[in-house]
């Protein structure tokens, strides 16, 4: 079974799983990680890359990656200030698994947007 004794291990407080669940659920993580793997980008550059996330949350979404290793922050000493930021080794290598379930949306996206209408559809009798 791995490093879990029993079944259900995954599930104790301190477990790898449940910290990556805390990283890549919140909505923009997996997208500003996804971003950020073609290279270093500016706040500006990055809101414009992704689109439909307002400037507050993704500063809140970059210091969060970055407290939790993922991000990196770089101040330039120049008139005018520039900020990039960039994906760490620990960063690059979240890349695959966004890459997984990024492929996995891709191939299933319908199919989950027909469940959830005919979910809607079946509320509303």
């Amino acid at each position: 079974m791995g490093a879990f004794s029993r079944p259900g291990d995954f599930f104790i407080a301190d477990c790898p799983v449940r910290l990556a669940v805390e990283i890549f659920s919140d909505k923009w993580s997996i997208v500003v990680i996804k971003a950020l793997g073609s290279g270093p980008r500016r706040h500006g550059e990055l809101r414009a890359f992704i689109g439909g996330i307002s400037s507050k949350v993704l500063t809140q979404t970059l210091r969060r990656l970055q407290h939790h290793g993922l991000v990196r922050r770089q101040a330039f000493a120049e008139a005018p200030p520039r900020v990039e930021y960039a994906l760490t080794e620990l960063g690059q290598s979240a890349l695959e698994p966004v890459s997984v379930l990024s492929r996995w949306a891709e191939q299933n996206g319908e199919a989950v947007l027909a469940a959830q209408e005919s979910d809607d559809a079946l509320a509303v009798r």
